[in-house]
């Protein structure tokens, strides 16, 4: 099975290398001895995440994971970045590709599924509902820091 490389890492900083997204394909993630999605990782824990989790999964042609599934507390987005396929939230089946994004609030019941012809590469964020402020929207600070290569 493939594992996640640390790239760099200080205190204020976690690097991780999930290897080429055509790659993706080695992963195997177990949710049960009887539940085991080929092509899925989870890289919250490998880069210290405290304030979410995500995923990097690759579907290829005809694969879908066969469940429906919701969360508790928290939101998801899906960022899909190559192929095509379907998406389901709450029984409405809605095309997704390339480009697409979709957000499900956590009593959504969703799933993907690639009925096209090449992989579906996506990338999913968790995150807790509600927590974003618009103050957080100008939390960034631009310092006057010199950028130094």
């Amino acid at each position: 099975m493939k594992e996640t490389k640390i790239i760099a890492k200080a205190e204020n900083f976690t690097a991780t290398d999930f290897g080429k997204m055509s790659d993706l394909k080695d992963y195997i993630l177990e949710f049960t001895p009887e539940i085991k999605v080929s092509g899925k990782v989870f890289g919250g824990q490998s880069v210290n995440a405290t304030g979410s989790e995500f995923s990097f999964q690759i579907m290829v042609p005809g694969q879908e994971p066969g469940f429906l599934h919701t969360h508790k507390n928290h939101e998801e987005l899906y960022f899909f970045l190559s192929g095509k396929g379907e998406f389901q939230v709450d029984g409405k089946v809605f095309p997704i590709q390339e480009g697409s994004v979709v957000r499900v609030a956590p009593a959504g019941k969703r799933s993907v599924r690639n009925n096209g012809t090449e992989p579906l590469v996506m990338l999913c964020v968790q995150y807790k509902t509600e927590t974003f402020t618009a103050e957080d929207a100008t939390d960034g600070v631009i310092l006057n820091d010199k950028v130094e290569w």
